[in-house]
């Protein structure tokens, strides 16, 4: 993970091809994380390559819908094969595909808003079952749209301008890092005087007859 960040960084210029690409890998289950993605591509658009701040939205966009199409596939079509691999019995548990299939009947599209803020994981798990499952492909994807319009723009949009400021915030950082540090100096300083006092004094006490 950390090499592909370090990868888009250097190549900022066609960073849109290299996030896209990313988060259709990590619709493979591939140990990518999409918030990572998401999070160095609204900065990037912000501090390095603001004149492609659209084109990197939209790829962040349909990147993120195209691997939860990619997630719904292997599950759809292999579904009744993962239990018996390694990887994906770990990652599906009956029990956890049967409680996200309790989630669908009782929330809808719900499922899917919540399920996109949630990271380590769990949106794969959601677009998986979904196809585990059997739901229709175009009631996914509409589900899916939603949340992935809501999710994208909500998070994109915050990252985006905290890197439009990102020397003003780094400075704050910072300053409170150093008001951190000196608070525990003082503390372990005080900590360190309280006993040395508190053992002079059980010492001449000891010598009193």
């Amino acid at each position: 993970m950390d090499n592909i960040v370090e990868f888009i960084s250097l190549h900022a210029s066609k960073a849109h091809w290299f996030i896209f690409i990313s988060l259709l890998l990590a619709g493979c289950n591939l140990p990518i994380s999409i918030d990572v993605v998401m999070i160095l591509s609204a900065v990037l658009a912000a501090s390095v390559v603001p004149e492609h701040k659209f084109l990197i939205y939209f790829s962040v966009l349909f990147g993120c819908q195209f691997s939860a199409w990619i997630a719904y596939s292997i599950g759809r079509l292999i579904g009744d094969k993962l239990p018996s691999m390694r990887f994906f019995s770990k990652l599906l548990p009956p029990k956890k595909i049967e409680k996200i299939q309790s989630f669908y009947a009782k929330y809808g599209i719900w499922t899917f808003v919540i399920g996109r803020f949630i990271p380590f994981g769990v949106r794969n798990c959601i677009f998986t079952t979904s196809g585990i499952s059997k739901m229709p492909f175009r009631v996914f994807a509409i589900r899916d749209a939603v949340a992935c319009l809501t999710w994208t723009t909500t998070v994109f949009s915050t990252f985006y301008l905290i890197g439009q400021n990102f020397d003003t915030l780094w400075n704050h950082v910072k300053t409170f890092n150093i008001i951190i540090f000196s608070a525990f100096s003082v503390t372990v300083i005080g900590v360190f005087w309280y006993k040395l006092k508190k053992r002079k004094r059980l010492e001449s006490s000891d010598k009193t007859p």
